[in-house]
């Protein structure tokens, strides 16, 4: 009988196939050519004996049988998946702790403290997944994260690390050369950059909100510099291209250091649902890896909060 089931490769083939009604389109996400794709559809229909899809000058359907293992098909590959990360995790015994975190919160907040961990917990190796991605407990092998969200995992254990609190930052060799920042109304005279984001209704703080907190209402935004991360509007600050609006937390080590200096005191909180939060699987919660990281972690926030 194994002798008539298509290989995982073929699987994988099927599946995008099927998901996306489109060869082309399973092709790109597959690293493959749409000829590639099509001959191994059609080597599974022979291997099979079924015909999978319907096909005309211009589109493809799946048949019926098409269908049925097309729901097959998500639940193997998935079974799979998740087998494969346990089995990983299994092999590479409990010493190593990997952490999935994104880019901005690992150079602007964690790599400098990292050490410390290291000395206190010299049995754990720790290896970072630096991702924007949120990555999958049970399929990817990671065993704790940092997570940007309103804080609801299901099935994971989500423990807040810090308000985010946006703030106006530059350069000194900006402020020294410029225009003087005595009031908001001077910030028109610099280039002023902050990222778009949104989430559930959400927005995240951007010049157009600031400066209605500072009792500016005739700003005018169309002139803003729009970064998709805050690492690259941070850079430009740095770079002494832009004001840029950063979280707090994640410049306070270029604010001290004189990297950058602060011309406003007025901060905006982000709503209060949304933080940083430490999550890991609700399984693992008594992993002594995992206890050891988090609670470094929410020792190094509190030494913040009493430093600030």
């Amino acid at each position: 009988m194994s002798r008539l089931l298509p290989g995982t490769r073929a699987l994988r083939t099927f599946e995008a196939a099927a998901r996306h009604l489109n060869f082309t389109r399973a092709a790109d996400e597959l690293g493959l050519t749409p000829a590639a794709v099509s001959h191994q559809i059609k080597e599974i229909e022979d291997q099979l004996d079924l015909v999978l899809f319907t096909r005309t000058s211009r589109t493809i359907r799946l048949t019926e049988a098409g269908n049925v293992l097309f729901e097959a098909s998500v639940d193997a590959l998935d079974l799979l998946g998740r087998a494969v990360s346990r089995a990983r995790k299994m092999s590479r015994g409990t010493a190593l702790l990997k952490v999935t975190i994104d880019a901005q919160f690992a150079t602007k907040w964690l790599m400098r403290r990292v050490d410390g961990f290291r000395r206190q917990k010299p049995g754990i190796e720790l290896r970072f997944d630096i991702t924007y991605e949120v990555r999958d407990f049970e399929r990817d092998d990671v065993d704790i994260g940092i997570r940007f969200g309103a804080g609801k995992y299901p099935g994971l254990c989500a423990h807040r690390l810090f308000e985010n609190i946006i703030i106006p930052v530059c350069s000194p060799a900006l402020l020294a050369s410029g225009p003087p920042l005595k009031e908001p109304r001077d910030l028109f005279h610099h280039t002023l950059a902050h990222i778009e984001w949104s989430r559930q209704g959400v927005t995240w703080p951007n010049w157009r909100m600031w400066m209605q907190a500072a009792g500016v209402d005739d700003f005018d935004d169309s002139r803003t510099l729009v970064f998709g991360s805050a690492t690259d509007a941070t850079q430009a600050a740095l770079d002494g291209h832009a004001v840029a609006l950063a979280d707090f937390a994640m410049v306070a080590n270029d604010l001290s250091q004189g990297r950058l200096i602060r011309p406003f005191e007025l901060g905006i909180k982000v709503a209060p649902e949304f933080a940083y939060f430490v999550v890991y699987p609700e399984a693992m919660k008594d992993d002594a890896r995992i206890v050891a990281f988090r609670d470094w972690l929410l020792e190094e926030v509190a030494k913040d909060a009493d430093a600030g």
